[in-house]
């Protein structure tokens, strides 16, 4: 589990394939001083597993389907990444609960600078539109933030977007500071809203949950 308050900057050393896989290599030398063989790194939203680490750098593989799913299938040696190591059980929650599960990507549309801070207004795929709500939070590249606005409920689907405010020291702190219209990042939507989004779809499938029970709703979804 993550926060989604990024710790440094990381820069990408090396992409190498195998077979549909790739191995990643990252420097991020904040993130590997306690890091051990196995441990989990969120790269700019990305849970990815340390296989091989140097004083400055680590190693993960990246599966086909994360390459699909995420931005992580277009980086290039020399691309910076947003790098946040687990929490650990007692840290403060700053952000919010971030799992480094990816649910797709959004393209930048456009951005506003207001007063030392920017406006960014972000495509909203309609499959992700009955997670992403005003006020509510969400993890673009990994940050934990807040959604300012979305687009007014008779949008058309495909045209569905929503926005994020930065302020200065996300901007200089992260990715986001980087991105321009045309760029894309890594949507992971509320854990929350998902488990309630799956809980209806199977209240929905099966009965009124009222009427099931926990184990044989359990039943169920393993069936």
């Amino acid at each position: 589990m993550f926060t989604g308050i990024i710790e440094e900057l990381g820069t990408v050393t090396a992409v190498e394939q195998h077979g549909d896989s790739v191995a990643l290599t990252v420097r991020g030398p904040i993130v590997v001083a306690d890091a051990s063989h196995g441990d989990s790194i969120a790269t700019s939203g990305v849970c990815l597993t340390v296989v091989e680490q140097t004083p400055d750098s680590f190693t993960a593989f990246v599966m086909k389907q994360t390459l699909d799913m995420s931005a992580h299938g277009a980086l290039r040696v020399g691309d910076r990444l947003n790098l946040e190591r687990a929490a650990s059980v007692g840290d403060r929650l700053g952000g919010h609960i971030v799992q480094g599960h990816i649910d797709g990507t959004a393209a930048v549309l456009e951005t506003a600078d207001g007063d030392g801070w920017r406006r960014v207004r972000f495509s909203l795929a309609p499959a992700l539109s009955p997670l992403v709500v005003d006020k509510g939070s969400i993890a673009l590249d990994g940050v934990s933030l807040t959604v300012s606005a979305v687009s007014p409920e008779d949008t058309a689907p495909d045209a569905a977007w929503f926005e994020v405010s930065l302020i200065p020291e996300t901007l200089e702190a992260t990715t986001l500071g980087l991105r321009v219209p045309g760029d894309r990042v890594n949507v992971e939507t509320d854990v929350l809203a998902r488990h309630v989004r799956r809980m209806l779809r199977l209240d929905a499938a099966v009965g009124s949950l009222e009427t099931v029970g926990p184990l044989e709703t359990v039943g169920s979804e393993a069936r």
